[in-house]
């Protein structure tokens, strides 16, 4: 003791950063700091599971102190594990890698906790030695855990750090057996396992008209296709917002295997030249990489829909998925289509896709073309719903329009020109629900799973149906089968994170949160939840900074928006919403 409530000790220290930070944050700063948030909260949990302490996370860093050297090495590989994961989503030139250093020695210690000394100085020299991604500790760490964690150690010799009188001996720590396999992976969760029955996703089918302006084309016929497959019970398929991320990627079929936990992967191309298409279709053993079944189908465009749902019928076939009597009538004779009208369907759910208001302007044109010309067309009912629907949550119209009504009467009529369609049923539960007619959604969109088990969308919007009639819990199982169909499809993220913050569990709503973030760094609705449970958890300053980039990105925010839109049979969870930001003084 060298003075009052200040001790020496022997501590193992821990000391990371981002690789590249200020590029990153000159490219995209909100995406770089929800990034950030998501990496310390990884950070915090690891460190706290493994007998550690955070002494700063200042700026881009993290230093944390362990009472050994094996808790502070199998934090630092978990964390690398977990982080790769939370990074594997995003583009290579940005995904966020930390340098960890660790090293055992003597630190001094404050009566405040915090540490300083030369251990902490050597920490920080071997983060700086370590690569992106990578971990790098002292001989005196390596002696400690070589036989004890499951990793090997490659020796870098004595290094000449800045500010240290003595070299110091450096190892590169590498994954070894099972855990290189699953760091290779890098799951930021449980890895996806194929379920115990067949199951497929369907790549984005390749443009092959000579037409860069067909791309619509294309992914419409690889839409319909998802959709027809994913109607048979005795299939597990993926939805099209995740399958679509693979779009114009050189693709390792065995690696979208693993991502999306499937055994079979289709791929295609489709070529459309006058009244004439034809599909490429190719089906492959995501564990083996080898084909089993591959054919050409070549139609009339106005037989689209035949040449739809044969396609369909050969994948039932050839995975051997068994159907019952009892199955809905999956590939009923559809008869021709209107070809002018279906082409103006499938380039209004190309806009609808752009998630903007002049997106949806243009949808909404081109689908009321499409039911000039073809009445019939039921499904271009449905779409404009979802399109209205849509501009109303989003507050991309006034208040006091009739979206919510008009959105409601084309569900309505689309369900009722053709029952069947699991589509169509979706967009009227969500209607309904939008419309506050909770009990009548909750049966439109049972009866939409039953129709189309594999629909994500329908799984949560069950999920959204049962968290605003108070049922949280079980709602929570609604968004992580969503989750499971459709992995890449973000939105369920904040779902899920509102059912947790509705029962009170900040923790795991703070991780799914920041985990939206990443995926979707423009949220602006997703940070005025992150402000609320931080003002709920004391967390005051980081609230305000949180609120400070809303902001940033949507200045015309406002908490009404979110309490208006919301149709909550209790309004328990939005005073819950507005309490927090109370207490962060945000809110009156």
């Amino acid at each position: 003791m060298s003075g009052a409530g200040i001790r020496q000790r022997l501590a193992a220290i821990l000391a990371a950063d981002v690789a590249g930070y200020s590029r990153l944050m000159a490219a995209d700063e909100h995406a770089t700091v929800a990034s950030l948030d998501a990496a310390r909260a990884v950070f915090r949990a690891q460190i706290a599971a493994h007998g550690g302490r955070v002494i700063d996370m200042a700026g881009d860093s993290v230093l944390a102190v362990f009472e050994t050297a094996m808790g502070a090495v199998s934090a630092a590989l978990a964390v690398q594990r977990a982080l790769a994961g939370l990074a594997e989503a995003a583009p290579d030139d940005r995904r966020m890698r930390f340098r960890i250093g660790v090293h055992m020695g003597d630190v001094i210690e404050k009566a405040d906790g915090t540490v300083y000394g030369d251990g902490v100085n050597i920490a920080a020299r071997l983060e700086g030695l370590a690569e992106p991604g990578g971990i790098t500790v002292s001989d005196a760490v390596h002696g400690a855990v070589r036989s004890k964690v499951a990793a090997g150690f490659v020796d870098q010799g004595e290094q000449q750090v800045k500010n240290i009188a003595h070299p110091v001996r450096a190892y590169r720590v590498t994954a070894t057996g099972h855990t290189a396999a699953i760091a290779a992976r890098a799951p930021a969760e449980p890895a996806l396992r194929p379920p115990d029955k067949p199951s497929l996703a369907v790549l984005p089918f390749t443009n092959m008209s000579g037409d860069p302006e067909q791309e619509y084309f294309a992914d419409g016929i690889t839409e319909d296709i998802i959709t027809d497959v994913s109607k048979t019970p005795g299939l597990f398929v993926i939805a099209r917002n995740s399958s679509f991320t693979y779009k114009k990627q050189n693709v390792d079929v065995k690696e979208v295997g693993r991502k999306f936990g499937v055994r079979h992967v289709l791929e295609g191309s489709v070529r459309k030249a006058g009244m004439k298409v034809r599909i490429n279709v190719q089906l492959i053993d995501a564990e083996s990489g080898g084909h089993v079944w591959a054919e050409r189908f070549d139609r009339n465009l106005e037989d689209i829909f035949a040449l739809q749902d044969e396609v369909t019928q050969r994948i039932v076939e050839a995975l051997k998925v068994k159907l019952s009597g009892s199955d809905p009538a999956h590939h009923r004779a559809r008869g021709k289509v209107n070809t002018e009208a279906y082409d103006y369907m499938l380039r209004a759910r190309s806009c609808l896709l752009q998630f903007t208001p002049q997106g949806l302007a243009e949808a909404r044109a081109m689908l009321e073309r499409a039911l000039e010309i073809d009445p019939g067309l039921m499904q271009a009912n449905a779409y404009l719903a979802v399109a209205y629907g849509t501009e109303y949550v989003n507050g991309w119209v006034d208040p006091t329009s009739d979206s919510l009504a008009k959105g409601l009467a084309l569900a309505r009529k689309a369900v009722a020109g053709n029952p069947d369609d699991a589509m169509s049923r979706n967009a009227l539960a969500i209607a309904l629900m939008w419309n506050r007619k909770l009990d009548e959604a909750e049966r439109e969109s049972r009866r939409t799973i039953e129709l189309d088990p594999n629909f994500s969308e329908a799984h949560g919007g069950l999920g959204f149906i049962l968290h605003f009639t108070g049922r949280h819990q079980p709602s929570i199982a609604c968004f992580e089968q969503a989750l499971r169909l459709d992995p890449q499809f973000h939105l369920w993220l904040h779902a899920l994170g509102r059912s947790q913050f509705a029962l009170q569990r900040y923790a795991e709503a703070e991780a799914t949160f920041k985990r939206r973030l990443i995926h979707m760094p423009k949220s602006d609705v997703t940070r005025a939840y992150l402000a609320s449970l931080y003002g709920l958890t004391g967390r005051r300053e980081e609230a305000q900074r949180m609120w400070r980039e809303l902001m940033e990105i949507n200045p015309q925010y406002t908490p009404e928006l979110t309490l208006r839109i919301l149709p909550y049979t209790d309004r328990a969870p939005l005073e819950q919403f507005v309490e927090g930001l109370r207490k962060a003084g945000l809110a009156q």
